[in-house]
């Protein structure tokens, strides 16, 4: 039995949010109590998250430029980031929490993703 049950498709539709969560989630839950970093991360890569889904060829992109395998490499990379950064950067409290679910979330989504008949496999 495959569990990997998240499309292109799907992913497509969850950039958008997720990218605007990302920026807006840090004023809403008060992040950077314990480091202005951890407010500013979450922003920052909530920025060029919007960025990469125009530019990435998938249904919702803009431009398509970047390939879909890239942007999946990415993420990958910013879930990776996400986990390490309040072990490396000491963030405490919401902050610790906050970049816990989000690498979890993220690498969850990589890792469910069901490639394509035409696309390689990731892992």
């Amino acid at each position: 039995m495959n569990i990997r049950f998240v499309t292109k498709t799907i992913h497509a539709y969850l950039d958008y949010p997720v990218a605007i969560a990302l920026i807006a989630l840090p004023m809403v839950l008060g992040l950077g109590q314990s480091s202005p970093v951890a407010f500013w991360l979450s922003v920052v890569t909530g920025i060029a998250a919007l960025a990469l889904t125009i530019l990435t060829d998938h249904e919702t992109g803009l431009i398509r430029v970047v390939p879909y395998s890239f942007h999946l490499i990415v993420d990958f990379a910013v879930g990776v980031v996400f986990l390490a950064a309040p072990f490396v950067l000491g963030f405490k409290g919401i902050d610790f929490a906050y970049y816990i679910v989000n690498a979890l979330a993220v690498l969850t989504v990589v890792s469910l993703h069901k490639p394509e008949v035409s696309e390689p496999r990731l892992a």
